[in-house]
């Protein structure tokens, strides 16, 4: 079984890479749309629209594979921080991500991660798609720690403008969930998902 990853992020790379599963990159290139409202549709549709266009962008585009009907599965995901409802996306700029980290600081918010697999068996496609949500308390952080981290540029690229793995990890008072989950891929229930999905 070939196994893509419709993600440019490396830290779900690198998560994939410790579970031992080989994989290529080819990150998703669509422009999301939101039609849900509930924060676990909204990351399952995107997860889906991501590994839909990977899917057949891929197969169109590298021929070989379709003539061979290689067996293959897209892994797409998507992360968003949720607090009181609001979706916390990742920051334009070094302002906006002082506030959302201003508001989630001393506080407890919701990371969820939706996941979407699209698999090609014997010429046959199939789908599965579900998510994983984790709460997440913070401390109180100080005014020079909040523009001390959001100084370093590590806030930018993350749903809720921070990264757990990282030297934000300081400020994380209490995790109930899935670690991996707010890192950016729930690791543990995909691997169990795929033994499942792939029919023997």
């Amino acid at each position: 079984m070939k196994y893509i990853l419709a993600s440019a992020s490396p830290r779900r790379k690198e998560l994939l890479t410790q579970a031992g599963i080989s994989f290529t990159n080819f990150p998703s290139s669509i422009e999301e749309r939101i039609t849900k409202t509930d924060p676990c549709d909204v990351v399952m549709e995107l997860a889906f629209q991501k590994a839909r266009e990977v899917y057949l962008r891929f197969c169109t585009s590298r021929k070989e594979v379709a003539a061979s009907e290689e067996d293959l599965i897209v892994i797409g995901a998507d992360t968003i921080v949720v607090y009181r409802g609001e979706i916390l996306g990742k920051p334009s700029d070094k302002s906006e991500a002082y506030d959302m980290l201003s508001l989630l600081a001393d506080r407890t918010h919701q990371v969820y991660t939706g996941v979407s697999l699209i698999m090609c068996k014997n010429g046959k496609e199939s789908h599965r798609t579900f998510y994983e949500k984790t709460d997440v308390t913070l401390y109180k952080i100080t005014r020079e720690d909040l523009h001390a981290y959001v100084e370093s540029g590590d806030s930018l690229d993350k749903a809720g403008a921070y990264g757990i793995q990282g030297p934000f990890a300081i400020h994380v008072k209490r995790i109930n969930g899935d670690y991996n989950n707010v890192v950016g891929l729930p690791i543990g229930r995909l691997y169990h998902e795929l033994s499942t999905f792939i029919p023997s």
